[in-house]
């Protein structure tokens, strides 16, 4: 009789016969959620009446929301309730938020009454109406945070033996596997479910995300007998919290000139004795100034909030550091998040493929996400062999030069979709169809593509690049940290996205003026909207070169041209 290796241990649950349900659960939900966003702010403006920047506000905060609650999820769950019950959590509330927004197609009196005139002629949404969407926007986005915050490392401790260890070729493909299946979902959200939403209606178009949310939370619920269910520990979050306090405690402490071992705490088989020199005034939280008051017979802290660790120093000091260059990537993410404009600007042209087949203006995403996965693809398998096979020695970008070659191709992106946009509305005026809100100019949508193509290759440069940063310069007991930066800076972007757009109307509206980005394309001058953001690219990019140098040289070492004699990464 075979029998499955993985499930041979001290564990008699876990193993590879769960990681199915959990990869499932974690697709099924990227595709309910991902169907929801393409077409919002169709939904938003035509449905609801809303203004363009009002719409876009919202999607801006939800997706902020949506990126940024993963990590309190994350140590929710590492801290307090475990991985087992956040997901599940997860799966019911985003289940409701899903259903919730689906009732507003169906209700009566849920959105106010259809306008076809001009936008100042429509009946504005009530409270009463908007709370319902807002509170399913506020569901699924705590839903989806406490799914994506656990999914990935729940599933890897099904591998788990028993002994602790886990067997390192089932994990690497549990990864791949992983992320294939959770790309593979965003695709078919952006392709078929918006196809629905654009041929069906509404009421089809949203109810198949939320039915797909209900095989997403059955399909993780079924395999429950079978999981391994860790209880939660301590996470790193409380010990940085106690270098910050104990460094307030302990402000009026002074440095010793010459320090030695013996005046700092650490841990018992530290490989780190003494703290670093930068950022001083955090050494006062590990210095013992009594070590016979401060510390207990077994050498632990009497206060850890009064006390703390070389380790633990350094690690709040290794986050400090890589803070401005994570920054930096707020600027490359708030280009991408301008796609609620792209949907508006598709749905004006021509979308046709064929006579008889257009492409939904929701869908046009896809062709970025594909320059992605194109590119990773083409990266590893062919550019890096034959650079390689030129150079004699193995070698790859390093990590400096790939994120700011994924700046430079945003900056690159804004203004391609300024040069397309300016075009677009020059040709709506020469049409006489500018004060038609729905009209299709005689220009194809294509024309989009050199936008979406240069902004899927800054993806796969700078936000990639990024993550390898964050694990490379991290200490590894900061992995779940390392793991959660690309998170918060794409929902900070979110937030800085709506505080730019919100300041350009509010700006370009004085005196009269109908602003930049009005509800109705053709009367804005969208195109002078993208060109600040490319000047705000290219700013961005400038400080990213201060950064870099700042810095000084990162400490992955990955053998290549661009590095310099000591083995280092090239300076800016």
């Amino acid at each position: 009789m075979i029998t499955e290796p993985l499930l041979i241990n001290k564990n008699p649950k876990g193993g590879l016969r769960t990681l199915p349900f959990i990869i499932a659960n974690e697709a099924f939900e990227r595709m309910a959620t991902v169907g929801f966003t393409p077409n919002m702010i169709l939904y938003l403006c035509r449905e609801y009446n809303m203004e363009t920047t009002a719409a876009t506000n919202i999607i801006f905060i939800w997706t902020a929301a949506t990126n940024f609650l993963p990590i309190v999820g994350a140590l929710l769950a590492d801290s307090y309730v475990g991985r087992y019950r956040m997901i599940g959590f997860g799966c019911f509330t985003c289940l409701l938020g899903m259903v919730l927004l689906w009732s507003t197609t169906i209700l009566p009196g849920a959105k106010p009454p259809a306008c076809d005139q001009l936008r100042n002629g429509c009946e504005s949404a009530t409270w009463s109406q908007l709370m319902p969407l807002y509170f399913a926007f506020g569901l699924m986005s705590l839903g989806s945070g406490g799914i994506r915050s656990s999914s990935l490392a729940f599933g890897a401790e099904q591998l788990d033996k028993g002994d602790g260890t886990k067997s390192k070729g089932a994990l690497q493909s549990y990864f791949s596997w992983y992320y294939v299946f959770v790309s593979a979902s965003s695709i078919v959200a952006v392709t078929c479910i918006v196809y629905i939403q654009d041929n069906l209606g509404w009421k089809v178009g949203f109810g198949v995300p939320a039915v797909i949310m209900l095989l997403s939370a059955l399909s993780f619920f079924l395999a429950s007998p079978f999981y391994v269910k860790s209880k939660a520990n301590t996470s790193l979050l409380p010990g940085l919290t106690q270098v910050l306090v104990a460094s307030f405690k302990n402000r009026r402490t002074k440095l010793p000139t010459q320090a030695t071992e013996e005046m700092y705490h650490h841990g018992k088989g530290s490989m780190r004795l003494m703290p670093s020199e930068n950022l001083r005034f955090l050494n006062k939280a590990c210095m013992a100034k009594h070590p016979e008051q401060d510390l207990t017979p077994d050498g632990r802290a009497s206060n850890p909030n009064s006390l703390c660790t070389v380790e633990q120093v350094e690690e709040l000091k290794a986050l400090i550091k890589v803070i401005p260059i994570w920054s930096t990537g707020i600027m490359i993410a708030v280009t991408i998040s301008q796609s609620s404009f792209l949907v508006l600007q598709a749905s004006s042209m021509d979308r046709h493929v064929t006579p008889n087949f257009e492409i939904p203006s929701g869908s046009f995403n896809i062709f970025a996400i594909l320059t992605l996965t194109i590119w990773i693809g083409l990266y590893d398998r062919a550019v890096l062999p034959l650079a390689s096979k030129i150079k004699g020695k193995p070698c790859q970008l390093s990590l400096k030069l790939r994120m700011g070659i994924g700046l430079l191709f945003s900056t690159a992106s804004m203004t391609a979709w300024a040069i397309v946009e300016a075009a677009r509305r020059s040709i709506a005026i020469n049409e006489g169809i500018s004060d038609d809100l729905r009209a299709v100019v005689q220009m194809s949508a294509m024309w989009q593509l050199p936008y979406l193509v240069l902004s899927g290759l800054a993806m796969a440069f700078n936000m990639i690049g990024q993550t390898e940063f964050y694990y490379t310069e991290l200490p590894k007991s900061m992995s779940s940290i390392a793991s959660t930066l690309s998170g918060a800076g794409l929902s900070a972007a979110n937030l800085v996205a709506s505080l730019i757009m919100n300041a350009v109307d509010d700006i370009t509206k004085r005196g009269g003026n109908g602003g930049w980005i009005p509800s109705n394309i053709n009367k804005g001058h969208y195109d002078y909207y993208y060109w600040l953001l490319t000047a705000l690219s290219m700013a961005n990019f400038l400080y990213y070169l201060a950064c870099c140098k700042a810095y000084g040289p990162f400490k992955g070492r990955v053998g290549t041209a661009f590095d310099d004699k000591d083995g280092m990464e090239e300076e800016c």
